[in-house]
């Protein structure tokens, strides 16, 4: 750490931060209204520090849950409707069935929750009320909503329920997406009375949903702050986060908020001392939008996005109790080596880093932008385990998270004024780098091994080798270019102008399906999705299976084509 990134840390201080975390503790940031409230708090805070601030007022399409029920044998069981379920506040009766699942253990499919679909299962399933383990997400929904059922009962995995949203539309739908909005209610349970339920479902019972849901459209605050660097001042590291949480959502997310207004702060003192410039804001409608907010963002400024963003950074959940370790940190492989500097360098700690998920306010993959951090320190595996916790999305682990138990003491001071310093130190020194900070030759290695293993999966039913050789090429393209930036060979705008360029062509191609600037849905994407079914050919028949082969076919056109306008990229600008 250099003299001046080490002055502009060591003015960070926690009382700002923690006043607005102690504040948001105070009130619920559920409804756009007190959503509202959260920012104009965010705002004032900033503009009495002299933060200039701009507030942008988008029209979102937001579900937001009220009060739900099952009434089963005489008894009311306490319930909670995810976002977009169908409204059904007069009721909703069917016989119940129960489907049993394993509760995913991992944090990139615990929203994707499914079973496996048979005949049997659909023949069990076809106009019940189906009860399974899971969050009532994305994935649970849409397959028993496809299969049938007129309704869902999620078991959560403990003694609270989570709240959450079951539309897989990343963001407000368009005409195109409207189809795949749930047209059927869905609740959650605890586990204790899902239990409860499948005996009930066991013996052949019925059951009565009751949800309560307000749907349309509300106008949301969105504030943004542009601090100008001296530089390169239209170029732009990209920090954000959510504002709008579950009840009073502390560690998910006022924590992020909360750091983010520090950073704001002291960059904004400091900005004399930016290279390129650093935007900042506060997303609403992430969970009753499924991301509409950032989504919104997106859309808006996807053309100087994609001009002018070198980096984006995604603030959720820092800060939380007992979150000594950063573990199961989402970054893109061009990011791992620099944000494993800046993290051992404030923290002392070695990161364990992995693919992003398709969650969190990460509505940029179309654009095309390296991106790294959405949650960020989480407690140890051993300390969970000791716990009993299962897996959640947020909250340093603790499974507080989307609970109404997501109080003030989730929260710690210490670990939030270090995870400040990890967010300012990553977002300062990109800012500031001669060169970005990006080694593209660690995704070409991430490409090669992902191909490796879709051709060990596909065996003799189809070739990838064009694609490995395409891989090797650019990876060799890499490895010159690289040794020329370092050698002085290649200048600094060219370095930049290349290695941001190449992330408008390679992140698209590793983790989006459909075309550039649109927005894919809410579930996992696997690397290079355009031959991922070859991961899969084992599961056709030797009809079906022509099928596939030809999906195969114009996927690896796809990649191909992309591997090669990356090199050639190279070389035109730096060769």
């Amino acid at each position: 750490m250099d003299k001046l990134e080490s002055d502009i840390l060591s003015q960070v201080t926690i009382d700002e931060p923690w006043g607005l975390v102690e504040s948001f503790s105070t009130f619920k940031r559920e409804h756009p209204d007190d959503v509202n409230r959260g920012m104009d708090e965010v705002v004032s805070r900033l503009r009495k520090h002299g933060v200039e601030v701009k507030v942008h007022e988008p029209s979102l399409h937001l579900s937001l849950p009220g009060q739900a029920r099952v009434e089963a044998d005489g008894k009311t069981i306490r319930a909670k409707p995810p976002a977009y379920s169908v409204d059904v506040r007069d009721g909703l009766t069917g016989k119940l069935v129960y489907i049993g699942a394993r509760h995913n253990v991992m944090i990139e499919d615990m929203f994707e929750q499914k079973v496996e679909s048979t005949a049997e299962v659909a023949n069990l399933v076809r106009g019940k009320i189906v009860m399974s383990e899971g969050f009532a997400s994305p994935g649970l929904v849409a397959q028993f909503e496809e299969l049938g059922a007129i309704g869902v009962v999620g078991i959560n995995p403990g003694v609270d329920i989570h709240w959450g949203i079951c539309t897989s539309i990343w963001g407000t739908p368009d005409l195109d997406d409207l189809p795949r909005k749930p047209k059927i209610p869905a609740v959650a349970v605890n586990k204790p009375d899902g239990q409860s339920l499948i005996e009930i479902a066991e013996k052949g019972g019925e059951v009565t949903l009751f949800t309560e849901m307000e749907e349309g459209w509300f106008k949301s605050k969105l504030p943004e702050v542009f601090i100008p660097g001296t530089e390169e001042p239209e170029k732009y590291v990209f920090l954000h986060g959510h504002l709008d949480s579950w009840d009073v959502g502390v560690g998910d997310n006022a924590t992020g908020d909360a750091t983010m207004l520090e950073i704001a702060r002291v960059l904004w003192e400091n900005r004399d001392k930016l290279k390129r410039s650093v935007r900042i804001c506060w997303w609403p409608g992430h969970s009753t939008g499924r991301y509409a907010g950032s989504t919104w963002f997106a859309d808006e400024f996807a053309l100087d996005l994609e001009q002018n963003a070198v980096s984006q950074v995604n603030c959720d959940s820092p800060g939380c109790r007992w979150a000594t370790e950063f573990i199961n940190l989402s970054r893109m492989s061009e990011t791992e080596d620099f944000l494993a500097e800046v993290i051992k360098e404030v923290a002392g700690k070695s990161i364990e880093g992995e693919r992003p998920h398709r969650a969190g306010d990460y509505s940029f993959n179309n654009i095309g932008i390296s991106s790294y951090l959405m949650l960020s320190s989480t407690m140890p595996d051993v300390l969970r385990e000791e716990k009993g916790y299962y897996t959640v999305g947020g909250c340093g682990g603790n499974i507080a998270w989307h609970t109404e138990n997501d109080t003030l003491e989730i929260a710690d001071r210490e670990i939030l004024l270090r995870d400040i310093k990890v967010y300012l130190l990553a977002v300062l020194r990109n800012a500031n780098a001669e060169i970005l900070p990006f080694d593209w030759r660690a995704t070409t290695k991430e490409f090669a091994e992902t191909v490796a293993e879709y051709q060990k999966a596909a065996g003799n039913h189809f070739d990838l080798s064009a694609s490995k050789e395409a891989v090797s090429e650019l990876d060799a393209a890499l490895k010159d270019f690289y040794a020329n930036v370092k050698s002085g060979k290649v200048k600094p705008a060219a370095a930049n102008t290349v290695i941001q360029d190449l992330a408008r062509i390679l992140v698209p191609i590793n983790f989006t399906e459909v075309p550039r600037f649109r927005h894919d849905p809410a579930l996992t994407i696997p690397p290079l999705p355009s031959i991922a079914a070859a991961a899969e050919l084992d599961k056709y028949d030797d009809y079906s299976i022509g099928f596939a082969k030809t999906q195969l076919v114009r996927g690896q056109n796809r990649l191909i084509a992309a591997l090669r306008q990356a090199r050639r990229h190279i070389e035109l600008l730096a060769g």
